[in-house]
């Protein structure tokens, strides 16, 4: 959801900058003074609060030993996303419907994920504006922007013929939840977000696949197969959106060479050729094929007949 409304945020309204957002080490630099605070404006039962109290102090163990939270939400614990959603709600979420409202002088989308935010504005002057006042909200919070990660690019529907116009090529791309984000044209020559998935993360997964591949390459052809199977499933039910069938394909592709490898190695003949592998890619594997609708049809609302709400 938060993907499909960011696309259709940069395609219906005039955005023509995009601000991508990284908070450095997040969830180590909750205030917990400042979340009290915020949970205080909707729970009332004292009880609750010291028990949030107690999981945000009683801190985290490495290699066996034991150290003390003083500030920050410990990760990998179960309340920490709810926890981290709360803060920047109040810290992010109100403040730029604020800005928006007050500050900006032409359209403003913001889309936000846990600690993941991107911002898309209609004029440059604005996007420069809302960077610095964020960084001074941030600040009054015990939170930080990455200067590295994050940064402003010209993206958006005339993105591609106003870099042409200076000589600047094509527009750049950005990264959010798994995604690169490119701007694109469409056969009858309208402007789209195209979503691949990021190389990053795929090389990544790839590389794990490989290890557990060669680990699992014991194990009996269906056992091997039912785990490949979970794996590519998972892989298409969240990546398998339009327009990202090459980087879908690529992925299943280089899944089957790695099975493979792994079971060419365990072959008394020493290889294993295609002519036996394809059937058992075709049983355990699925194909890669679109599994989302496009980003419009799945925000759009429609009705039948007449709404009863007026």
């Amino acid at each position: 959801m938060a993907l499909d409304a960011l696309a259709v945020g940069i395609q219906r309204k005039k955005v023509s900058w995009v601000l991508d957002l990284d908070i450095r080490d997040f969830f180590s630099s909750l205030s917990h003074q400042w979340l009290v605070k915020f949970l205080e404006h909707r729970i009332a039962d004292k009880r609750i609060l010291r028990l949030v109290q107690k999981w945000l102090s009683a801190g985290v163990i490495e290699n066996g030993a034991w150290s003390q939270t003083m500030e920050g939400s410990p990760q990998g614990a179960s309340v920490s996303p709810l926890l981290a959603n709360v803060y920047l709600h109040h810290v992010f979420d109100l403040w730029v419907r604020w800005w928006r409202n007050r500050q900006a002088r032409g359209d403003v989308i913001t889309v936000r994920f846990a600690d993941d935010a991107v911002a898309g504005f209609e004029y440059e002057d604005d996007a420069r504006r809302f960077l610095v006042d964020l960084r001074d909200r941030f600040a009054k919070f015990g939170l930080e922007l990455h200067p590295d990660k994050t940064r402003l690019i010209e993206f958006g529907r005339f993105a591609a013929r106003n870099r042409s116009r200076h000589g600047q090529g094509k527009p750049e791309t950005f990264s959010f939840l798994g995604f690169t984000h490119i701007c694109a044209t469409g056969k009858r020559g309208y402007f789209w977000v195209r979503r691949v998935t990021d190389k990053r993360r795929m090389a990544a997964k790839l590389r794990e696949i490989k290890v557990e591949a060669k680990r699992r390459s014991h194990l009996p052809i269906p056992v091997q197969g039912q785990w490949l199977r979970s794996v590519v499933n998972g892989h298409l039910n969240y990546y398998a959106v339009p327009g990202n069938m090459n980087a879908t394909a690529s992925f299943r592709y280089e899944v089957l060479h790695a099975w493979h490898k792994a079971l060419s190695r365990r072959s008394q003949r020493g290889h294993l050729n295609w002519g036996r592998m394809g059937p058992i890619a075709n049983r355990w594997l699925p194909t890669a094929k679109v599994r989302h609708p496009l980003p419009t049809v799945r925000l759009d609302a429609n009705t039948r007949g007449r709404s009863p709400v007026r």
